[in-house]
């Protein structure tokens, strides 16, 4: 038994492949909310083994990402934690320059995640009062089962773990090529082609925008209503505009507001069939976490004809798709902007704190970082990176006060519990 249980601190190898103890949480993801944790946890002193299941950090932006992408929001509204992003950064940094600084983040904050463990099932055991979080790892054709124990767990897989495949009738024996947004690279290969891209939020809108730059042919269906905005108004970051008059303002008045700027920057969008939502846009995210589509070009390629805007899709036969009015079109090809969604219901075992939609209970606002039993969430609360950043300070800091406290007394948990928590496994 002694040969199956090891105390595993910051980055000391595991001497088995079978159960590991945890002296500290163990983070599941290495995205920029898992390593905004890490780096808290690291400034409060505090152990903690990050696991991750692609082979490198925040490998949504590295590998499921298109070539064009930038961040949509001004740098300082996106860093994280106690590192600022460098001065010569522009102003929207690129997807090359945001994965450089993540990379710098972690080598600065000595953050080196266990990559390709894939968790399979994470469950908190009543018996000794710990999470135990079992992972597979296929690197090198080798498959191996690992368990972890600890007494913290902190889920930072985020919002965009899985992409979400629509069920449309007959999309499956569409003869053209399908992708979803997460594989679209570049719109260079599609030049000439009629391609329907289905999802109008900031991905359908900017590959829209790639592939009509690339002289392709795009149509972007529109189901449901959006606002539009543009990303800059009068030389200001929209977004920035509106934190600063949410100091001073109520939400209504300042959705108002940017309605009218909106108005008089873009003009009217809906006779372009860009239909706005009842709520107002900050209402809405506040309300439901949807968040408005930022324009960085796509309108103009509207206006000129370039991209076409059109309704629902009802059904594809062969390479022709039927839309929800009747009308009929050829396309080559399929991209699907339809987003993606949390993969936290396939292996968390747990009820309470989370939905079965993946997001915490609360997820939308201030409180959606905390559960019962040692259970943390970092990056579910739909305020972007700003949100994760804060989720992360907050998580370390409770966590880091128990970890103090404990520290400077005599341990009272022996390792006893552990064994037979082990032992009930084994």
């Amino acid at each position: 038994m002694e040969n199956m249980f090891r105390l595993i601190d910051n980055d000391q190898e595991a001497a088995t492949n079978r159960c590991i103890w945890v002296n500290g949480p163990v983070i599941v993801g290495a995205g920029p909310s898992g390593l905004a944790t890490a780096a808290c946890l690291r400034e409060q002193n505090v152990p903690f083994v990050v696991l991750e299941r692609a082979d490198c950090i925040a490998s949504l932006w590295q590998k499921r990402t298109y070539d064009r992408l930038k961040l949509h929001l001004p740098k300082q509204f996106c860093q994280l934690p106690k590192m600022p992003f460098p001065e010569s950064f522009p102003e929207y940094p690129t997807k090359r320059q945001f994965i450089d600084y993540l990379e710098s983040y972690a080598s600065r904050f000595d953050i080196s995640p266990k990559f390709n463990e894939c968790v399979q099932t994470a469950r908190f055991d009543e018996t000794s009062g710990l999470w135990r979080v079992k992972t597979v790892s296929d690197a090198e054709s080798t498959r191996t089962e690992v368990e972890y124990i600890c007494r913290w767990l902190v889920v930072a897989t985020g919002e965009n773990a899985e992409r979400v495949m629509p069920e449309i009738e007959g999309l499956s024996e569409f003869t053209g090529e399908v992708v979803h947004a997460c594989d679209y690279k570049s719109g260079e290969k599609f030049a000439g082609k009629k391609v329907l891209v289905v999802g109008c939020g900031n991905s359908g809108m900017e590959v829209s925008l790639d592939l009509a730059n690339h002289f392709a042919k795009p149509s972007m269906v529109v189901r449901s209503s959006v606002h539009v905005m543009p990303r800059e108004i009068m030389g200001k970051s929209t977004f920035e505009l509106a934190m600063k008059m949410l100091k001073w303002f109520p939400l209504w008045l300042v959705d108002k507001i940017l309605l009218v700027l909106c108005w008089f920057v873009l003009g009217n969008i809906e006779k372009y069939g860009l239909k706005r939502p009842k709520m107002g846009p900050m209402e809405l995210k506040s309300a439901k976490g949807k968040t408005p589509v930022l324009d960085i070009g796509a309108l103009e390629k509207i206006r000129s004809g370039k991209i076409d805007v059109v309704p629902g899709v009802k059904r594809f036969n062969g390479n022709r798709v039927e839309l929800v009015n009747g009308e009929e079109l050829d396309v080559d090809s399929v991209v699907l902007a339809t987003g993606y969604r949390s993969n936290v219901p396939y292996w968390l075992q747990e009820s309470e704190f989370f939905a079965k939609n993946g997001f915490p209970k609360t997820a939308i606002g201030n409180s959606g970082w905390k559960g019962r039993t040692g259970l943390y969430a970092v990056g579910f609360t739909r305020r972007g990176l700003s949100g994760a950043s804060m989720d992360a300070v907050n998580i370390a800091q409770d966590i880091g006060s128990v970890w103090k406290l404990e520290t400077k007394q005599p341990t009272k948990r022996s390792t006893a519990s552990h064994r037979r928590c082990i032992s009930q496994q084994f």
